[in-house]
């Protein structure tokens, strides 16, 4: 293994930063040598430990030298990084890290908001809008549906309100009462005690519901009153009345709630995720009809700029808006309508325009023109959110910071990389260094020094094998990124399947997509490419989903991100059906980016099922059957086998006055997450907390003698995550892995064929070495009988399918079109495809196109 291959120092850079001893996570105490003012890029296998370098000891020193400079009190309004193992670093400029992450939490956060063009666009209607005569002047903060003084009174800014009405809580209006017909009443005893209520009051509960005077039925669900009356369970009205009469002691006196109240109050006041959920499903939401959706108060909507209320403004894509705005940067819109009485405005809207104008251009230029001001943040992919804070940075003006960033190409198709190059090269112009983390042999080759570390993930990586020019990287041996760089390793070419059946779809309708027809071949590996924002999500991560389940009759159980609930918008527009093929499809499978659990004690051996073959193994052993602990003593979430004092949970937080909290390994276990009993029984050696710290590589050689725990490792080896400890926490896993994860944990399963894979951009923070390995679990898929298609911008996986689509020219109402179909090669000839020249380049470099 080749070490630290340090080269002269070149003259074109200005500096060099030095490390020396990183140990961070697997780092093997490296030094290195790297330049500033330069685009260095980090390379390796997935879980090498480029991140680790780049992140978690660069930027994490950059950040805890900036704190020390700030108060203690300001401190702790930053998210702090640990401090990295690290013996020194020297010559670490100021950094910024542009980290992938999922859109913000909250619907309340836009692209506007994001990029702050919304800021621009408050200040332009403050200082040079119309005016209605007699209106007095408004401040930007009027414009923001986030504030007092702007949000409609109506939905409170949210652009929707939320009714309870008849045909939400009575979906089945042919039920009686006594049969649930009141849906959105609770299910067990309270529900039953509101139907006896009724009864008591002399309501007729086996009428169906339809068939109820109406009078009947608004008090039922919609009255505020709530009397109370005797409730004798099981008695028809006639005995209660009797009873009554009678002087008969009821079971006990019961309050009666309308359903809307009933509703409206839990949901308010519940803290139960569940039950949010449930009552959910009985409001429904609508435009709001004093703002017709803009979520302003009349009066901010009432002044015009251009002609256009600023919520018509906001809906704009991004490209319209630029061209709308040219004119008023360069001053010919204003010329002629001299505005003697306020030729203040004139200069106030040149040049809030022409800094629009500047900031637009970035966005323009990385592919982002198809997006709308106020398309909120929850609904951006990862690498769309970090173009937008990257083209913010363009437009800062900062000097001499290092920028890192985590695989800025991640979801872009290659015709936007080149996008990105050049932003990232306007940043290197300005004086800045780039130090990059990525797998994209595109952005790779661009750099002007690279870093490859390896050669294996895990405990099998953390080496710098070269550091130095691109060109010196092909000298490397060990170097997995150097086989593909410089093309020493080729793929075999495929052979296309021929289809067992075509599932066709017409008049597809959302988004940007209007009555699409499309049909994917059946016992395929089907690819859809397009460039981003061209309509390939709509196409098949919702449409497509959401009519094969329906057709299924399956549940869409895809939970909403924490923080959308009711604020989420449903779609705009949805139209289109199956018209054949899914009598071949018996099963639908979705593997998504979403996380795989919300907190640390969910883990990739808790959600495969893995864990519970391990708790059992041990539960088989000699002292565990003597003591007669079971396989849930091996278990950190049940009381009788975790630690007391941190609750399974392995530290305990310690709150610093004026500082953030801390987290540290809970002093009676240290870290282990069980109690002292349940370490002492060991499997071949092991206790159960030293098993969760095994990577699957480790683990996979340690339980060689169990078919079940061998079958399930091997999996999760051939999807490319040997390098991840068995217990790590789902919070520490991309969007990637725990793709990968879901993966493993379907390929587990008997294959029975006949299903229907659908993933959404699986080769997201993968090496194309992990990517080989994807694809060749793609293909098993396939062999079995299934049918998978994927949403991809990776050639090596396109090359690989036996059918493409490739969706576009454009994005957004540019896009939303099928602009070629066909083979691999029958794809790479299209004159009007985005992806045909990138597919056409990457089939002739592999031997597969003449």
């Amino acid at each position: 293994m080749q070490q630290n291959t340090w080269k002269p120092p070149h003259k074109e850079f200005s500096g060099f930063l030095r490390v020396r001893g990183a140990r961070e996570h697997n780092l093997k105490n490296i030094d290195l040598e790297i330049p500033r003012d330069a685009l260095v890029v980090f390379t390796g296998v997935s879980g090498s430990g480029k991140s680790s370098l780049a992140f978690g000891t660069l930027y994490a020193e950059a950040q805890r030298r900036y704190l020390e400079s700030v108060s203690p009190y300001a401190r702790r309004l930053f998210h702090q990084m640990s401090v990295p193992e690290v013996d020194e670093i020297t010559g670490l400029p100021p950094a910024v890290a542009l980290q992938q992450q999922r859109g913000l939490a909250t619907t309340r956060s836009s692209v506007g908001s994001v990029t702050t063009l919304s800021n621009l666009i408050r200040m332009l209607y403050s200082r040079a809008g119309d005016y209605p005569a007699g209106q007095p002047h408004l401040e930007a903060e009027a414009f923001s549906p986030n504030t007092p003084a702007g949000a409609c009174p109506s939905c409170h800014g949210l652009g929707r309100i939320y009714e309870v009405t008849e045909r939400s809580m009575v979906p089945d209006d042919s039920l009686t009462i006594r049969e649930r017909a009141v849906a959105a009443w609770p299910v067990a005893w309270h529900g039953q005690n509101l139907r006896d209520i009724l009864i008591t009051l002399g309501y007729d509960v086996d009428r169906p519901w339809r068939d109820l005077p109406k009078k009947d039925r608004d008090w039922i669900l919609f009255t505020e009153e709530q009397p109370v009356v005797p409730v004798y369970p099981g008695f028809s009205h006639e005995e209660v009345k009797r009873a009554i009469r009678q002087n008969v002691a009821p079971a006990y006196k019961g309050t009666f709630s309308g359903a809307k109240k009933y509703v409206l109050h839990n949901f308010s006041n519940t803290e139960s995720a569940a039950m949010k959920k449930r009552l959910q499903q009985f409001m429904e939401s609508a435009e709001c009809p004093l703002c017709q959706g803009k979520r302003l108060r009349r009066e901010s909507l009432s002044v015009k700029f251009a002609g256009m209320d600023i919520g018509e403004i906001s809906r704009l894509p991004l490209h319209k808006l630029s061209v709308l705005m040219q004119p008023f940067a360069d001053g010919t819109a204003l010329r002629g309508k001299r505005q003697q009485a306020h030729p203040e405005r004139e200069l106030v809207a040149q040049r809030i325009a022409a800094d629009l104008v500047g900031r637009l251009e970035v966005l323009l230029e990385l592919g982002l023109g198809y997006l709308l001001l106020e398309r909120s943040t929850p609904t951006l992919s990862p690498g769309e959110l970090q173009r937008l804070r990257l083209a913010t940075q363009v437009r800062s003006n900062l000097f001499g910071v290092v920028y890192v960033l985590d695989e800025p190409s991640a979801g872009l198709h290659p015709a936007d990389t080149e996008a990105l190059l050049s932003a990232l090269e306007k940043l290197k112009a300005a004086g800045n260094s780039l130090f990059v983390v990525e797998h994209d042999l595109d952005v790779i080759q661009h750099a002007d020094w690279l870093v490859d570390v390896g050669p294996d993930a895990g405990e099998y990586g953390g080496h710098i094998l070269y550091s130095g020019p691109p060109p010196g990287l092909a000298a490397i041996a060990d170097s997995k990124t150097a086989q593909y760089l410089f093309a020493t390793k080729v793929p075999p070419p495929h052979q296309p399947r021929t289809p067992a059946g075509w599932l066709e779809l017409t008049g597809v309708t959302r988004n940007n997509l209007h009555q699409l027809d499309a049909a994917f071949p059946l016992g395929c590996l089907t690819t859809v490419t397009g460039i981003s924002g061209s309509g390939k999500s709509s196409l098949v991560s919702q449409v497509l989903i959401e009519l094969a389940s329906t057709h299924l009759g399956m549940e869409l159980t895809a939970e909403a991100e924490e923080g959308e609930g009711l604020e989420h918008t449903a779609p705009v527009t949805l139209g289109g059906r199956i018209t054949g093929g899914m009598e071949h499809i018996k099963r639908l499978v979705q593997v998504d980016q979403k996380p795989i659990g919300r907190t640390p004690r969910s883990n990739l051996a808790t959600y495969t099922g893995l864990f519970d073959q391990v708790r059992k193994r041990f539960a088989e052993t000699k002292t565990a059957k003597a003591r007669r602990y079971d396989a849930g003593r091996f278990s950190f979430n049940v009381a009788k086998g975790r630690c007391e004092t941190c609750q399974g949970e392995g530290f305990v937080m310690v709150e610093l006055l004026f500082l953030p909290s801390v987290y540290a390994p809970c002093p009676t276990c240290h870290g282990a997450r069980y109690n002292a009993k349940t370490l002492e029984i060991t499997c071949n050696g092991k206790n159960i907390a030293e098993v969760l710290e095994m990577t699957v590589d480790t683990a996979y050689e340690f339980f060689a003698d169990d078919p079940k725990i061998h079958r399930s490792l091997t999996v999760l080896r051939e999807v490319g995550l040997g390098y991840l400890r068995l217990g790590q926490p789902a919070t520490q896993l991309s969007g990637g892995e725990a793709q990968r994860i879901k993966l493993a944990t379907e390929l587990q399963r008997i294959g029975r064929g006949d299903t229907l894979y659908i993933l959404d951009e699986p080769t997201t923070g993968l090496h194309p070495s992990d990517t080989e390995k994807l694809v060749t679990q793609l293909d098993s898929l396939v062999e079995a009988g299934n049918t998978v298609i994927v949403v991809e911008h990776e050639m090596r996986v396109v090359a690989a399918s036996d059918w493409v689509i490739d969706i576009g020219p454009g994005a957004g109402e540019a896009g939303g079109k099928i602009v070629a179909t066909g083979t691999p090669a029958t794809v790479a000839k299209a004159t009007r495809s985005r992806t045909a020249p990138y597919l056409a380049k990457f089939l002739e470099q592999t031997g597969q196109l003449s």
